[in-house]
């Protein structure tokens, strides 16, 4: 499938009930987008020193064990049609989110209107990203902010078969609400699929009004095998 493809296949997705998905959890879980031969053409990149900005090893860091590598522009076709596409079709949830927070903000109807605010607020490096663990590896809680312009969804494509290729290794998204205890929510991806999170919070409505949910994600320990995902950010970074 061409960039244009996956566009369209993005564009063609029940909206209406992923962004009721996302209001009531703060994630929702698409169909399958890509297919294995884009999966393998995209997991084969890991080697390409070339078409990457930045490798992170994050046990160096406290970040939990594994790698990533931060893709250098121009970015792959199949990211950047992921990117834009996804972006297109997530711009209405965004302001809806933002009103009912009470932020007043607007976001470009297109990609590259809302990377050159980003540009604007001297955030010019691409983020999004490809990240490989193997047995024993893991991510911990954490969000992916990079300055002051922010989107407030991402994207996660798993790349991998889980029960397959490996074990282990699930989604784990924590909310926490004011006065009340955290809620952990985990999720399985289908190779190809996407997984939609809300990057830092999410409107969640209650006796007096609209109050925000924080959220984190993270990834649990791989038990067996090697698991890829790509993570598309929607913001870029300083």
């Amino acid at each position: 499938m061409s960039g244009a493809g996956i566009a369209a296949g993005i564009a063609q997705l029940d909206w209406s009930a992923l962004h009721a998905q996302l209001d009531a959890r703060g994630h929702a879980v698409t169909p399958v987008l890509l297919d294995e031969a884009q999966r393998r053409r995209l997991i084969a990149l890991h080697e390409q020193d070339d078409r990457f900005r930045s490798r992170v090893v994050m046990q160096r860091h406290g970040f939990g064990r594994g790698e990533y590598r931060y893709f250098d522009y121009p970015l792959p076709p199949i990211v950047q049609a992921l990117r834009a596409g996804f972006y297109a079709q997530l711009v209405p949830l965004a302001m809806r989110w933002a009103a009912q927070l009470g932020v007043d903000r607007s976001y470009p109807a297109d990609l590259e209107g809302f990377l050159a605010a980003c540009r604007a607020a001297g955030q010019c490096k691409p983020t999004p990203l490809l990240l490989r663990y193997a047995a024993g590896d893991y991510n911990c809680l954490h969000r992916d902010l990079y300055g002051e312009q922010q989107f407030p969804l991402q994207i996660i494509v798993q790349l991998n078969a889980p029960g397959e290729d490996f074990s282990g290794g699930e989604l784990v998204l924590v909310e926490q609400r004011p006065r009340a205890q955290s809620i952990a929510r985990v999720v399985t991806l289908p190779a190809g699929a996407a997984a939609i999170i809300a990057v830092h919070h999410r409107p969640v409505a209650g006796t007096r009004g609209w109050y925000r949910a924080q959220l984190r994600h993270g990834v649990s320990e791989i038990r067996r095998g090697q698991r890829h995902t790509l993570g598309v950010i929607l913001h870029d970074a300083a």
